[in-house]
């Protein structure tokens, strides 16, 4: 008899046993096992894909939580019943219904008493103490529905403080419980670590396993953050030809998506080749169906190139842009890319009112370049939401955009000065119209790092 089968029938059973007039019926009829390995069927489900499996997914955590209240010394006699106990615990069950359970329980081996109280400790928020207690145990050597659980928790706990580990022991989840959604969370959370620890090629795989198995689960929004965080932080490991055999595998709509989220956040961080690789993707679409005219895409893609040679071009698809099929975020960006290309185009500003021998000669006090970058970037059209999330490095491979509350760079190292800041006599003479437009448009790019630094991702 296949899973799914199984599933229906058990489905059947405790549907009857909730709607029966007696309150105890269901606890009277099945044993702790057996609605834990229901439930664990149902979550099966849920992670194939199926959402309406859900509300039974709730249903069952209630009737568990209500018969492991009121399970005695006798149940847990039974091995199969405290494993039950453990699985529910680490399934997310109520912490104080699995304490009080434990305690009631007599005749258990020691190592399940171990995991009982490790488990306990991971449920409220004690991690340290569910490592320590935790630790010494090999989820490979226990039967595999509870080794796998095990292994799941404790890559979980040990992601930060030990990612190798934490990265073998989501692999051992995955291989004690395939295509459950024990394996989704493993593989899920494998992508984050593998981010984290900058393994491009774990990132991939798991990626791609992903997408493979489990698009459709509720919890792929999750996996789609890290799968755009990762994309953009590995983005020198990853070429674009692993990145669209990844998503060639979504549907047109999920891809068109992550695409685009791909794009923004490449154009805020100043990644102009990945953004535009994204945009791009994003508006050709697939299977004849193009996605020419998706405002965002068209920003996006506008972000890459604004201070490019063809800023005419670009100032123009901007203005052809629907502001009301963006978000108060990408208005926000589009607002921030206008100002800049209309920055870009503008005369140079006329010079002071000195004669070219004073200027050169003129001293300069430091601290007024020292302040002057504070005041541009005070003088930033407000952003919604603005947040410190600058690039890693500007989009000409300069110097970093300075977060808010950052010292600013002394007289004696800055790179970029204002176009207003008088020179002194070992800088360029700004008397000349070329060397003035130079520093201007140095200018313009400083202030697109801070103003996309500051747009909301």
């Amino acid at each position: 008899m296949n899973r799914a089968a199984v599933t229906s029938r058990l489905m059947g059973l405790l549907l009857l046993a909730a709607g029966y007039p007696s309150a105890g019926f269901a606890q009277d009829t099945l044993q702790p096992y057996q609605l834990v390995r229901s439930l664990q069927l149902v979550q099966d489900r849920i992670a194939a894909g199926d959402h309406a499996a859900m509300p039974m997914q709730a249903k069952l955590l209630e009737m568990i939580d209500t018969r492991l209240r009121e399970a005695g010394a006798e149940d847990f006699k039974d091995p199969k019943n405290f494993r039950a106990l453990l699985v529910y615990g680490m399934s997310g069950g109520n912490p104080v219904t699995v304490e009080a359970a434990v305690s009631r329980a007599k005749s258990v081996d020691a190592q399940d008493l171990s995991i009982a109280k490790g488990v306990i400790n991971y449920l409220v928020g004690r991690p340290a103490g569910a490592i320590e207690v935790l630790r010494p145990i090999d989820p490979m050597t226990l039967p595999s529905d509870l080794g796998a659980f095990l292994a799941l928790v404790k890559g979980s706990l040990m992601a930060t403080d030990d990612p190798v580990m934490a990265l073998t022991l989501l692999d051992e989840a995955k291989l004690l419980s395939p295509g459950t959604l024990v394996e989704e969370a493993a593989l899920r959370r494998s992508v984050g670590i593998a981010v984290t620890r900058g393994d491009a090629a774990r990132f991939a795989r798991a990626s791609t396993q992903y997408v493979e198995r489990y698009l459709y689960s509720p919890y792929a929004s999750q996996f789609a953050d890290s799968f755009v965080s990762g994309v953009i932080t590995l983005h020198m490991s990853i070429s674009q030809d692993k990145l669209a055999d990844i998503t060639s595998m979504m549907d047109p709509e999920r891809e068109k998506v992550i695409y685009l989220r791909i794009a923004r956040r490449a154009a805020i961080d100043g990644l102009s080749e990945l953004s535009a690789f994204a945009s791009a993707r994003a508006e050709q679409g697939r299977d004849g169906n193009t996605n020419q005219g998706d405002p965002r895409a068209e920003l996006y893609s506008s972000l890459s190139t604004v201070t490019s040679g063809t800023i005419e071009d670009v100032r123009t698809k901007l203005g052809k842009i629907d502001r009301s099929k963006l978000s108060d975020g990408d208005r926000a960006l589009l607002d921030a890319a206008q100002a800049i290309a209309g920055e870009v185009v503008a005369p140079p500003a006329s010079l002071p009112g000195a004669t070219p021998a004073s200027a050169a000669l003129a001293p300069q006090p430091k601290p007024e370049v020292a302040i002057a970058q504070p005041a541009d970037a005070a003088g930033l059209p407000p952003v919604e939401g603005a947040v410190s999330e600058r690039p890693a490095a500007s989009p000409s491979g300069g110097t970093v955009a300075a977060a808010p509350g950052a010292p600013a760079p002394s007289a004696d190292s800055a790179a970029v000065l204002p176009a207003s800041a008088p020179a002194n006599s070992a800088g360029p003479d700004t008397t000349d119209p070329t060397d003035a437009a130079m520093m201007k448009t140095r200018r313009q790019l400083d202030l697109i790092d801070q103003m996309l630094g500051a747009a909301p991702k």
